[in-house]
């Protein structure tokens, strides 16, 4: 049975299926658009270091055949095979996307989806639809990534500037010379009349019924042709959305604004209608010339700025233009850090709610329950010792969180499988799914007699807060660190209090005047995370 995927969620390939030899199906359509859709072969850095990796209509595999373009076939507006044991060491990661070929947004696309096929069988799909996205003309919907093991994992993120846009995030450019050599290409198979197999299926549109039978390739099981797929919706926007500048209708009755009281014309000498046909624009509340254009009768739309200036354009430098570099950013992710001290979370993404700090809300978009979360064992032992018990509060629901604490710089740690142990003070907020537990690191002088972390293992993502920006550094026989200075550091690591203990110089009333070192011992590759603050 297909596993059902949304936007952010990830697995092992060795998870969903025992084979290696794949069929990638995309479907995606919409009213009069066209979609060109492709595979980036990427190197370890995420970027397409080789071009012959780049998987598409012009180049429809690679040199040794692991990543093959096979068109338009069993309800699928494109297809690949992807043979991952035959994939070379220096492509780590597979990155299918799709790319509107002239105007038009992928806010009008209807349902689609990309989907993993294995020995006939479908193990996964991802589906989405036009609601997901806004400007976007080109999208990634799905990745193969190698991280000991190839994993596969659903992404649905969008560039507003098309292919460009994503070439350049690639590390790759559009080359303006790419289009004349193209017919002229001697490569076998290429030329649409020559190869049967998978171009003339990919030049038809929308019913080749008869030469779609042939074309599934029988050694890896591409997939039965299912029912045709229902009549795209009507896109969200016939047009875009994006409004001529803003006139108002000249009012019935004189607006409290812009009117002469205001010094337009001094004694108010001026008749009533001198200031619909003067020349010089009034500053406030007049309307448009004519060359603008009207407004529909509902006069200005709702949110429309009052005071705009005659003759400049509502999306031309002004308020518009200084908001910009604040704007949300939204990048597909369940985590998204919106700068520094602001995190967001989509809890639309993923099945499992969130566990934050009481009080680090600090906005939320869509549906949203906050519910009150037991301390349970860790914040009983972590109030028993310290005296600040730790809060917790659940955000389920479908909508987006935006959380912050007192302007501290926020990190998440993705784990998959593994863990790390964070102190209790530095945890903003956390995945649900992870497994967690209080640790106890005792010691003399140490201020309420033991020093509380957390140990986070599973797969999810943990929030750290650090006061500035931290430093990692390697676990040796001879790394110390303070206690009040430590945020993180590495599940395997062995913690020990040192017997080093020294006085502050400047030691205030209400202050022990005490700090203590903390000894890490491990393996070669542990860690410890060091803020740079101390209380």
């Amino acid at each position: 049975m297909a596993r059902e995927f949304q936007r952010g969620h990830k697995a092992k390939i060795s998870d969903l299926t025992a084979g290696t030899d794949l069929y990638v199906g995309v479907q995606i359509a919409a009213p009069g658009l066209t979609f060109d859709i492709s595979c980036f072969g990427l190197d370890a850095n995420e970027q397409l270091s080789d071009d012959r990796y780049f998987i598409f209509f012009n180049q429809p595999k690679s040199p040794e055949e692991s990543i093959q373009l096979l068109g338009a076939q069993s309800g699928d507006t494109e297809s690949f095979r992807v043979t991952l044991d035959r994939i070379p060491a220096a492509i780590q990661k597979l990155s299918f996307t799709a790319t509107l070929d002239g105007a038009g947004q992928m806010s009008q696309i209807g349902p689609g989806y990309i989907r993993i096929v294995a020995g006939g069988e479908e193990v996964v799909r991802y589906a989405f639809t036009g609601s997901e996205f806004t400007t976007e003309r080109a999208v990634m919907l799905g990745d193969f990534y190698l991280k000991d093991v190839w994993r596969f994992a659903a992404v649905g993120q969008g560039f507003d500037g098309g292919l460009d846009a994503l070439l350049k995030n690639f590390g790759g450019e559009v080359a303006e010379e790419e289009a004349p050599p193209a017919p002229a290409a001697a490569a076998p198979g290429f030329a649409p009349p020559a190869q049967a197999t998978a171009p003339p299926a990919f030049g038809a549109p929308a019913a080749p019924s008869a030469p779609q039978a042939p074309q599934p390739a029988p050694s890896f099981g591409a997939p039965s042709a299912p029912t045709p797929p229902p009549a795209p919706q009507q896109p969200v926007h016939t047009a875009p959305t994006i409004a001529a500048p803003l006139a108002p209708q000249a009012p019935q009755a004189p607006s409290p604004y812009g009117q002469p009281q205001f010094g337009q014309v001094p004694g108010q000498a001026a008749p009533p209608a001198a200031p619909f046909g003067r020349q010089a624009p009034a500053p406030y509340g007049q309307p448009a010339p004519a060359p603008y254009g009207q407004q529909p009768p509902g006069g200005m739309p709702p949110g429309a700025p009052q005071g705009v200036p005659q003759g400049v354009p509502a999306t031309g430098a002004g308020l518009q233009a200084a908001l910009q570099p604040y704007k949300e950013t939204a990048t597909g992710q369940r985590w998204t850090p919106q700068n520094q001290q602001l995190m967001r979370v989509d809890l639309t993404m993923g099945g499992a709610g969130v566990l934050a700090r009481q009080g680090s809300m600090v906005m939320y978009q869509g549906k949203v329950d906050f519910g009150y979360k037991s301390a349970g064992f860790v914040g009983r032992a972590v109030g028993n010792a310290t005296g600040q018990e730790m809060q917790l509060m659940r955000c389920t629901g479908r909508g987006q969180v935006f959380l912050a604490e007192e302007g501290s710089h926020l990190h998440p740690v993705e784990l998959q499988g593994d863990g790390i142990c964070v102190s209790a003070e530095n945890v903003l907020a956390f995945d649900e799914s992870l497994q967690y537990e209080v640790r106890r690191v005792e010691g003399h002088g140490i201020p309420g007699g033991a020093l509380f972390t957390m140990l986070f293992q599973g797969t999810g993502t943990v929030v750290v807060k650090t006061h500035g920006t931290p430093v990692v550094l390697p676990v040796t026989p001879t790394t110390f660190a303070d206690c009040n200075a430590v945020v993180a550091w590495s599940a395997a690591s062995q913690v020990i209090v040192s017997s080093q203990v020294r006085l502050r110089r400047n030691a205030y009333p209400g202050h022990s005047g005490e700090t203590v070192n903390l000894q890490f011992r491990g393996a070669p590759g542990n860690f410890i995370v060091v803020q740079p603050y101390e209380v």
